[in-house]
């Protein structure tokens, strides 16, 4: 069932169009992650759905519902922003009682409710801690409770993870995935990190200039980027102008094999790092850089034809900076993007 259905949705600020005519539909239970630069729409795209923006056109349909008329407190949602905006003179368990208190429930109806959702975001016994003695990290479970509490038809996380350090925020995403599934909770997310949203969410959606630029599962979108802008977005570079003929295309690179079935003609060619191969025979090439990454090594290649290109190899018998190595391309990382969209 779809709960969520975005129709046209346009959000103008003068004449630029921050939000530009935007179809969307979330599902019940799905985890949908908006992703997209700075500037993309991404957030004001969650302002819109919240009731904390107008539209310029269009409309925001919940549980087929039109909300143009809805104030803010009676649609029913959550919305967690990146820095909590926890109350500081009130304990935990008063945090993320507020909403349920704003619904009229007494203390005796909310206690266990407070308690079992600090149970479940691992606070067990928080309620009388003091919103200053939390660390970054733990601050953000409470946030989530309290959002939580009221059972919201639909969560909206506005960067939800992004003053945490890296290694946290890894720990907190897998047991947000794990979450919300138990709970059943439909989650709009909008994000900048992409290892965040590619972990967290049942669907991606990369926005660009306030237009949809691709959705799909995270698996489609990062084995398949519908364009160069969102191959880019997600960090590859080995991106060049091909022309494609049958099974393989003419780049600066010399004949890269392509997928069977990939456009002719005139085209944009990307190739995963994973697919520069490391072999004895083919593209001479000088390792310029490389970066140690914890499971495998990057390297920056200088072929003696073309741009610099990106690879990957294993940690054993990795080449050092200075080497020549000989490279070739493997068809599956290749993909054959439109000419246009740059």
């Amino acid at each position: 069932m779809t709960l969520l259905q975005l129709e046209g949705v346009s959000v103008r600020f003068g004449e630029r169009a921050v939000v530009d005519s935007v179809d969307l539909a979330v599902d019940a239970h799905e985890i949908v992650c908006v992703l997209g630069p700075s500037g993309s729409g991404k957030s004001t795209l969650l302002r819109v759905v919240a009731g904390l923006q107008q539209v310029s056109a269009g409309r925001v349909l919940l549980e087929g519902a039109d909300q143009a008329c809805v104030p803010v407190h009676r649609r029913g949602v959550g919305l967690m922003f990146q820095d909590h905006q926890l109350f500081p003179h009130r304990d935990v368990g008063a945090n993320v009682s507020f909403g349920l208190r704003m619904r009229g429930a007494g203390r005796a109806a909310y206690a266990a409710q407070v308690a079992e959702l600090l149970e479940l975001v691992g606070l067990p016994g928080a309620q009388g801690r003091a919103v200053a003695s939390l660390s970054g990290g733990e601050q953000q479970r409470v946030a989530l409770a309290r959002a939580l509490a009221p059972s919201p038809r639909l969560l909206m996380l506005d960067e939800p993870l992004g003053q945490l350090d890296r290694g946290l925020r890894e720990r907190l995403v897998v047991e947000l995935r794990g979450l919300f599934s138990r709970l059943g909770t439909t989650v709009l997310a909008v994000t900048h990190d992409q290892g965040e949203a590619f972990a967290l969410a049942d669907r991606v959606v990369v926005m660009r200039d306030g237009r949809i630029a691709q959705a799909g599962s995270p698996l489609e979108v990062w084995q398949r980027p519908a364009s160069e802008f969102v191959a880019r977005f997600l960090g590859f570079e080995n991106v060049v102008p091909a022309t494609v003929a049958g099974a393989a295309a003419a780049t600066p690179w010399g004949r890269v094999p392509v997928p069977a079935g990939s456009p002719e003609g005139q085209q944009r060619l990307l190739i995963r790092p994973a697919g520069v191969v490391l072999c004895e025979a083919g593209l001479r090439c000088e390792v310029a850089a490389r970066t140690f990454r914890g499971t495998h090594v990057t390297l920056q290649l200088r072929p003696e034809g073309g741009p610099v290109l990106e690879a990957e190899c294993g940690l054993a018998g990795a080449p050092a900076v200075g080497d020549r190595v000989a490279v070739t391309f493997a068809p599956a990382e290749v993909v054959v993007l439109p000419p246009g969209d740059r």
